[in-house]
């Protein structure tokens, strides 16, 4: 085998929402930079097996929910977990792992770190150092992810020498486009919804949309019940995986905006030239530049520090290239930060400023984020309604610091859905797991619209004469977004519910406002008793910001209180509820 052929990486991600495999193609276009071949692959796609003969693996990861892995990175890390596992098992092996996260949540990048250290301990070599992705730096994951990839460089490099008569691309030297497209003149090819042929999506149909805030509420929350015309199977706790399309008139005066207007009808075959870099899911062989920017590739995103990257190369305008080139030096972080991130200008806003910058066509996937398909929790138990699936979702609606109205692209697909439309829709396993024992009680606490797996949650328990079922719920008015309150209602009434629900703004002025951790607090001696004695669950589900810390802290109390526990042995207590699987959090950022 020729020194080239050994100069090899695989490059192993596992994501959520898209941000791992974005990064796993800038890892892989770092490496051709300096002549080491990848591959690229989702960790559900490779056999873990096959990992003892690897060289080098560079691993992606993301976190979900409180520190948890990514689906598809659980099938190999439990195969990782496994005890009789040699410690020097991947002694020819070297790896460097980069993690995602968000310090909002408590275990910021657990999934990597903890893979780090397993593969360590099972006798893999540490290429370099990882790095760990901060959504909440200046520059989001960049902020890691750029001196990073300058460390793996220089680490493969010394790992894998250049061979003789090669030389490094320079790194302002305008990267190949990952496909290129050509005019088609097959008449024969039409397209089609591209999750027709996805056995894991089902098609169907809106039954209802309605709002379930008051009209006069500032937040647009909406109940969407979909039906199936087969049998449909889910779980508590499972999610919703839905594709929005962008809304035709945006689409259309973006095209236009590009110059682009005139050809966006035009049936273009789409040849994927750089198979290290990946193309968006369920991509035909076959499409228009309409049907491009509707369906796979987002121009409402706000740009992440590499879109800046790229403008640079198709300008021929020395103010914006002299701009361009202080956005993209470490010098001026702050004011890419400001100009950008601060204020969430997308894209679109961004071209519509660089009037001078001519994106090729063949680099549209290169520059355009995918348009990712969003996870909603179910909001329904199967087993109440049957060939249904109910989802409770608030419309994202809000004005930037610029004063700028915005709508989600998925908030404005699904507020726009009417009763009789189609779409097709998939599930996933979700993080929430309900105890077999039907008379093990359970503690459901969902603010927000984080009471949608709260709801499945409840009607299957009900529906299995379970009832030692506590809600605690979280809303601003009790008149104008007290979710599914007469639902509650009606449980409680019929001794099939606690109903506890703090309605923030419905006091007077001054007075402090209550929240879902001081009803808690209150009720501490009965809380103590339901997970000492009772052997309780606990569910957390809605917003990551201080919630669900909040609430753990007046678990803690009560433990502390009732229990004359130390403060110590109280979080500890709380630290065996989540390792046993007793308490789980399913929340979001």
């Amino acid at each position: 085998m020729s020194t080239v052929d050994l100069r090899q990486a695989l490059i192993l991600y596992a994501t959520e929402t898209g941000t791992a495999q974005e990064v796993a193609d800038r890892v892989a276009r770092e490496c051709r930079r300096i002549h080491i071949c990848s591959q690229v692959l989702s960790m559900d796609a490779y056999s873990a097996e096959d990992l003892i003969s690897e060289i080098l693996v560079i691993f992606i990861v993301s976190t979900t929910g409180s520190g948890a892995e990514p689906r598809a990175m659980t099938v190999l890390w439990n195969k990782l977990l496994r005890s009789d596992l040699p410690p020097d098992l991947f002694e020819d092996v070297h790896f460097t792992v980069f993690g995602l996260g968000d310090t909002a949540y408590e275990k910021f990048c657990w999934p990597a770190k903890r893979l780090a250290r397993r593969l360590e301990g099972l006798g893999a070599h540490k290429l370099c150092e990882g790095a760990e992705g901060d959504e909440q730096h200046l520059l989001g994951i960049d902020g890691a992810l750029e001196p990073w990839l300058k460390t793996l460089s220089s680490s493969l490099l010394e790992l894998m020498p250049l061979p003789t008569g090669l030389d490094i691309v320079p790194s302002d030297q305008t990267p190949p486009a990952r496909i290129s497209l050509v005019n088609s003149t097959n008449p024969q090819v039409t397209t089609i919804d591209p999750l027709e042929h996805d056995n894991d999506y089902r098609l169907a149909t809106v039954k209802c949309n309605t709002r379930t805030t008051a009209q006069d509420w500032n937040q647009d929350v909406r109940h969407i019940e979909l039906d199936f015309v087969d049998d449909i199977q889910y779980s508590p706790g499972d999610v919703v995986v839905i594709h929005p399309i962008t809304h035709a008139d945006e689409v259309e005066k973006f095209l236009t905006q590009m110059g682009w207007g005139n050809l966006a009808d035009e049936l273009l075959e789409i040849h994927h030239v750089y198979k290290d870099q990946s193309l968006p899911d369920h991509l035909s062989h076959f499409s228009t530049l309409r049907t491009i920017f509707s369906r796979y590739l987002d121009f409402n995103a706000v740009p992440r520090r590499s879109f800046f990257g790229y403008l640079r190369y198709f300008t021929s305008d020395g103010a914006e290239k002299e701009r361009l080139d202080e956005f993209l030096s470490p010098e001026h972080a702050d004011e890419l930060y400001d100009y950008c991130f601060r204020v969430r200008r997308t894209i679109q806003e961004v071209l519509s400023e660089f009037r001078n910058v001519r994106i090729p066509k063949n680099y549209i996937f290169d520059i355009f984020p995918p348009l990712r398909p969003r996870q909603f929790s179910i909001a329904s138990s199967v087993k109440k309604h049957p060939r249904s699936i109910h989802l409770c979702v608030a419309m994202i609606k809000y004005k930037t610091k610029l004063k700028i109205p915005r709508r989600g692209v998925c908030s404005t697909y699904l507020a726009q859905l009417q009763p009789g439309q189609e779409l097709r829709i998939r599930t996933l396993k979700g993080l929430l797991r309900l105890p077999s024992d039907n008379n093990i009680p359970i503690i459901c606490v969902g603010p927000g619209t984080g009471v949608a797996p709260m709801r499945a949650v409840i009607e299957e328990r009900i529906q299995r004469k379970a009832f030692g079922n506590t809600l605690y719920f979280g809303c601003r008015s009790s008149k104008k977004d007290q979710h599914y309150a007469s639902e509650w209602q009606l449980y409680s009434a019929n001794h099939e519910l606690i109903y506890r629900v703090a309605c923030s703004r419905d006091g007077p002025e001054g007075v402090k406002r209550t929240y879902v951790q001081d009803l808690i607090i209150e009720d501490a001696a009965r809380i103590w008793k339901l997970l000492d004695e009772d052997g309780a669950h606990v569910f957390i589900s809605g917003s990551s910001n201080k919630m669900p810390a909040a609430v753990k802290a007046a678990l803690i109390h009560a433990i502390i209180t009732c229990a004359s526990r130390s403060e110590e042995q109280a979080s500890q207590y709380i630290f065996d509820l989540e390792k046993n699987r007793r308490l789980i959090e399913e929340c979001w950022s």
